[in-house]
């Protein structure tokens, strides 16, 4: 297969050629392996590969599930699995091996997809853009190398949007699927709280706020990829309202006519970029002609106290994580072992109690209730996806010790993104679409969130607006 007939397929679409004999696995494979050898030097995107394991999968026959055949990458982070060692975007956690498949993976396994590595992610999966030194560089965006792809699952979004896989998995606790989304100019859902399984090494992420997913070209396939591993794991925390139909049925004709509200301004308050006021203003007549009742309306939202909150479980889950594995070694930490922004992270983590950890998890948990009445009237609200477009490679380069300023400082992360975490902390279902591109080129997602367990009607619109404007054949420059 050229690479050019592999790049005009989606997932299914390379599954059901495998399906009909016209192609094998391991040609699928081959092609991807080339796009890599093609791309990769210039993205720095993969973190690492295991084509023995991918090989030697194939060998033994895969399970004839929707993608037989069709290769896939592992974000550098979580979803652990016995053949695929991470690095969790860190020096100090490099090559961590796993005693189990996590629920995630053997429901990917048994979809057929193709495992064959990791794609690279920040340290511990910190940050909006994907610059950790364990990989020697930054990753870097194919729209245009000078740009991010996004955090935390930013290498997944450069692969799948150079062409390397069709779709890859992704983990979302404060915008890491949907940021690279909209970076990247891909499909991005984030599902509601537990529609995707943690477990079994993990009973929740940052306080149940982070899930896992996908980035894809085309909405059927995160449809069809959700369908293949929704539902709780045994013993999971949290249980999502049941699915009326499935999301790949969800898709198959339009939503009702629903009463969308949009903003054009930052949760903070401030205008967005002219760029992002622009996508959520075409999207808003897209919508309009479609019949959906569309009206402009600002959530009252108080994000500053949400946000400490944030960044207090952050900090907390990460140092965790570190003084786990340091704990594991035996031996002390070196300040060479993470980044500036975990030691600074580890540092916050030390002047809070377990009272101040409860009293963040109490802040979020009131955030939400309060948001959930903004949505009595409407089923959806748009916004922007990021206040800006693509971030420049090193704006947020994670060297910085002071944890809150870089987060919510002026110049730090919250006023580029304000809008993605505020629905990791209410659990509610939001995705990225890829509308609108700027005038350099560089793509700008929307941002839709709907009710708490509403996946099924996010997954709808996202078709019809798929359909009506259509972003699959938007190649990037590499690619």
């Amino acid at each position: 297969m050229s690479l050019k007939d592999y790049e005009a397929y989606d997932a299914l679409g390379l599954a059901a050629l495998v399906a009909k004999g016209e192609t094998t696995p391991s040609e699928l494979l081959e092609a991807a392996l080339a796009q890599i050898d093609s791309v990769n030097p210039s993205l720095n995107a993969i973190a690492q590969l295991a084509t023995d394991s991918a090989m030697a999968a194939i060998d033994r026959g895969l399970p004839g599930g929707p993608f037989r055949g069709v290769p896939f990458l592992l974000k550098d982070l979580g979803a652990a699995a016995i053949d695929y060692p991470s690095h969790l975007g860190s020096r100090l956690f490099k090559g961590t091996r796993y005693s189990v498949d996590s629920a995630l993976v053997e429901r990917l396994k048994r979809a057929g997809l193709v495992i064959f590595g990791r794609t690279t992610s920040p340290e511990l999966g910190v940050g909006p853009i994907t610059e950790a030194k364990v990989y020697g560089g930054p990753t870097r965006n194919p729209w245009d190398l000078n740009h991010t792809s996004g955090g935390s699952s930013g290498g997944a979004g450069a692969v799948v949007a150079a062409g390397v896989i069709p779709a890859a998995h992704g983990s979302d606790g404060g915008g890491s699927i949907r940021i690279p989304a909209s970076s990247s100019g891909l499909f991005g859902l984030k599902p509601t709280r537990a529609r995707v399984p943690a477990g079994p090494l993990v009973g929740e992420g940052w306080a149940g706020m982070a899930i896992d997913g996908f980035l894809t070209r085309s909405v059927r396939d995160t449809a069809a990829l959700l369908d293949a591993v929704a539902g709780p794991d045994l013993g999971a925390p949290y249980w999502p309202p049941p699915l009326a139909m499935g999301f790949a049925k969800a898709i198959e004709k339009p939503p009702a006519r629903l009463s969308i509200a949009f903003s054009i301004k930052s949760f903070t308050g401030n205008d967005v970029h002219p760029d992002c006021r622009d996508a959520i203003q075409k999207t808003a007549k897209i919508l309009d002609d479609l019949g959906h009742h569309v009206e402009e309306a600002d959530p009252q939202v108080d994000l500053m106290p949400l946000m400490r909150a944030w960044v207090r479980i952050a900090a907390c889950g990460t140092a965790l994580a570190v003084r786990t594995k340091v704990a594991e070694r035996g031996q002390p930490l070196d300040s060479e072992d993470v980044e500036g922004i975990t030691r600074g992270a580890l540092a916050l983590s030390e002047t809070l109690s377990g009272a101040d950890y409860l009293e963040a998890v109490n802040q979020v948990h009131r955030f939400g209730r309060g948001l959930a009445s903004f949505f009595e009237p409407y089923d959806l609200l748009l916004t922007a996806t990021l206040a800006e477009p693509p971030a420049k490679v090193g704006r947020f380069a994670p060297s910085s010790e002071d944890f809150v300023d870089h987060r919510l400082g002026p110049t730090g992360v919250l006023p580029y993104s304000p809008f993605t975490a505020v629905f990791n902390a209410s659990g509610q279902p939001a995705m990225s679409v890829p509308i609108h591109w700027n005038a350099a080129g560089l793509p700008i997602g929307v941002h839709f969130a709907g009710r708490f367990g509403a996946d099924e009607t996010l997954m709808a619109l996202a078709a019809e607006l798929e359909a009506a404007a259509p972003w699959f054949n938007k190649r990037p420059p590499l690619s």
